[in-house]
């Protein structure tokens, strides 16, 4: 019997995202905010709060989820720029965010937090970004 308490996803993650899938470290959401396509990355890890928080292996995986979910992020949306930030002052769950940041978007070139109130997906749209980037990764 294992000893660890059991992983669960902050309440406020869940009330803001849409999952995506889960990766063999962390677990992908999609933040419900269309201004900008933006995903999160959680390692289901129970009590983790800081990335010192992993393990060695596990800091190595964590950089390799992030890198292959950046790359297609910026392949499927064509974005100016990428802005990757683990901060965590709201949510104290460890949690990275890959945001896909465009030239012609409300917060350009300000960081996203705060620059416009969050824009709920229209559920097709949602679900065709979803789609997309599930086509360029095996999620389980």
């Amino acid at each position: 019997m294992s000893s660890e308490p059991p992983w669960s996803l902050h309440p406020q993650l869940v009330q803001d995202t849409a999952e995506i899938g889960d990766l063999p470290l962390a677990r992908v959401l999609l933040m419900d905010d269309a201004n900008y396509p933006w995903l999160v990355l959680v390692p289901r890890l129970a009590d983790a709060v800081e990335i010192i928080d992993l393990d060695d292996g596990q800091q190595v995986q964590m950089m390799y989820e992030i890198s292959l979910l950046a790359r297609v992020l910026k392949d499927v949306t064509e974005c100016d720029k990428l802005n990757v930030a683990a901060i965590g002052n709201v949510v104290p769950q460890l949690h990275i965010h890959v945001v896909a940041r465009s030239r012609s978007d409300a917060a350009w070139p300000r960081p996203v937090w705060g620059a416009s109130a969050a824009r709920a997906y229209k559920p097709a749209a949602r679900d065709r970004l979803i789609a997309a980037i599930r086509q360029e990764i095996a999620f389980s």
